[in-house]
């Protein structure tokens, strides 16, 4: 009888001891992450499923389990660098930034490499101009390849698309990432900064700095209608918003391809088309970088190299072709879609750039923030009664303080607080003369009184738009806890204001649902229809307001 019962013992926990150990009696299972650009989401999301309910294993019988996080490429970095993600595995979009993370990964690890720089590519997609087939065909296209210079003297000139005889296309309006969090951002000022000089390789700090570059820099910046932190949301907002939003953006072959796709783009009735500047561009090539850093164990590395040979086998390259890649395998031959019935080349590109040491990368980074294109924005904060629960006043201000200190000194900065009325603490005009007083006010609110966030938005919206467009993003961050309760306006009036706009130059409102009662159904449509951006922040999670804004900061 003791047998008896104990083999009934085994027999009802034996689900028990599987579902402990990872992969039946005796298995393991080691977790691997992986941090990618994210302009490769819909292949990586596939094949990491497949991945995982293949029930890979390693040398030593452990069962692979993958958590893939999609990022912009230099924002991962930046979080690998300072501690706050610790991935297995970094694939950012383009192997360009594998030397800029060994060169500050080195600065506090006695020289240590954190990457390996010739990592393997996973997936190929050349960095292009994607523009309306029509505007495209005006600048010659496809008979020759309009460039950076194009961009450079339409953005300079003052034209609009009136004077190609096309008035119906509005002004010409240009989009590009911000490289500080995006890999297409990154790339977009290298290959300006070299068709600047006329070279495509070798290019020195010298003729980074040269007065020709800066102005140059310049005239292309000036075109441009925001920044962001992804390349896909620029991708989305034109295939979805038209060409009166955006004539061209900085994306990648992929994403062209991806605009063909019906089911995902419905209302498009103009196709886009991948221009492969004539100065040169580059590769965004995903190198799959095993980290070499104290978190990544020797089991983890010989699970990471595991997940690497499946990603680099046929199948899964076969796979990333149907998500518009070039496969990184030659072996695999370059079939639809990558054809010229979906706006691409195969044959380009013809002119590949050289990445530039970190050195120069430096040089170029500064270029740009001393020619990018300023902001003037109006923070729009609710200081109701109820931000004080939860400390939701306390945590906003201590989130903008952090965005107002982020401004450049011309940066036009202006603060309107709402409760039952609303007050223009300061208006737009330069932050640097008034940043310390502005930092000061900021800490001194306290909540108070009722809602008013339609008539405020409603308000602040009118007086930017009565002003000329000027040479500046215009932006309006508003941040609310609560419903409305003291406000004439109806949300359908506010929308309907702010979506008569002419698209590419309107006021850009990004919103910020901040806990509460406030109604993030209506705050993203607010933020859909200038063109925006809403967030949701979470008063209960640490440091959720300042990455939102962080996020808008992107844009600027």
């Amino acid at each position: 009888m003791r047998i008896l019962r104990l083999l009934l013992i085994i027999v009802l926990l034996a689900p028990v001891l599987v579902a402990c150990s990872g992969g039946g009696i005796g298995g393991s299972t080691v977790e691997i992450s992986i941090v990618y650009g994210s302009e490769k989401r819909a292949w990586m999301e596939d094949v990491v499923s497949r991945f995982n309910n293949a029930g890979q294993k390693t040398a030593d019988g452990a069962t692979i389990r993958v958590t893939a996080t999609p990022m912009g490429s230099t924002d991962s970095l930046n979080q690998i660098l300072d501690g706050t993600i610790q991935p297995t595995v970094w694939s950012p979009a383009s192997k360009i930034l594998l030397p800029v993370a060994n060169d500050e990964w080195g600065k506090t690890h006695n020289g240590a490499q954190l990457v390996a720089e010739d990592a393997p590519p996973l997936v190929l997609s050349p960095v292009v101009i994607a523009m309306w087939e029509p505007m495209a065909r005006v600048l010659g296209w496809p008979d020759t390849q309009p460039g950076w210079t194009d961009i450079a003297e339409l953005s300079a000139s003052g034209k609009s698309w009136a004077d190609f005889g096309r008035p119906e296309w509005g002004p010409v309006q240009f989009g590009h990432t911000h490289p500080d969090y995006s890999n297409s951002g990154i790339t977009t000022i290298i290959a300006v900064a070299y068709a600047a000089t006329g070279k495509t390789r070798g290019l020195t700090v010298a003729d980074v700095q040269a007065p020709a570059a800066a102005e140059f820099m310049r005239k292309i910046q000036s075109g441009v209608i925001h920044y962001g932190e992804s390349t896909g949301f620029f991708g989305e907002q034109m295939f979805n918003r038209g060409p009166a939003y955006l004539s061209a953006a900085v994306l990648y072959e992929n994403l062209v391809i991806e605009s063909r796709n019906r089911e995902r783009y419905p209302n498009q009735s103009t196709p886009v088309v991948a221009i492969y500047p004539r100065e040169g561009t580059f590769w965004s090539d995903h190198p799959y970088a095993i980290l070499n850093a104290s978190w990544v164990s020797a089991e983890q590395r010989a699970a990471a190299e595991v997940f690497q040979a499946y990603l680099l086998d046929q199948p899964q390259q076969e796979l990333a072709l149907q998500y518009g890649f070039r496969p990184a395998d030659p072996n695999v031959p370059m079939t639809a879609p990558i054809v010229p019935e979906n706006g691409v080349d195969p044959q380009q590109p013809k002119t590949l750039l050289e990445v530039p040491r970190p050195d120069v990368l430096a040089a170029i980074r500064t270029l740009w923030l001393e020619n990018k294109k300023r902001v003037d924005v109006m923070v729009v904060l609710d200081v109701s009664g109820s931000m004080e629960e939860e400390s939701r006043l306390e945590q906003a201000k201590a989130a903008l303080r952090i965005f107002v200190e982020q401004l450049e000194a011309d940066d036009g900065f202006g603060l309107t607080i709402f409760s039952n009325e609303a007050s223009v603490l300061t208006p737009i005009s330069p932050i640097g003369p008034k940043r310390a007083e502005t930092l000061d006010r900021i800490g001194g609110l306290t909540p108070r009184g009722g809602t008013r966030l339609l008539d405020t938005v409603a308000e602040t919206y009118q007086t930017l738009a009565a002003e000329p467009p000027g040479t500046r993003i215009r932006a309006i961050v508003a941040l609310t806890d609560g419903l409305d309760n003291r406000s004439q306006q109806t949300p359908q009036q506010l929308l309907s204001l702010v979506g008569q706009d002419e698209e590419g130059r309107s006021i850009k409102i990004f919103t910020i649902a901040f806990g509460g009662d406030a109604d993030v159904t209506l705050l993203k449509d607010i933020a859909t229809a200038s063109g925006a951006r809403s967030y949701v922040g979470k008063p209960d999670e640490r440091g959720s307001i300042e990455r939102v804004y962080r996020d808008i900061a992107t844009f600027f």
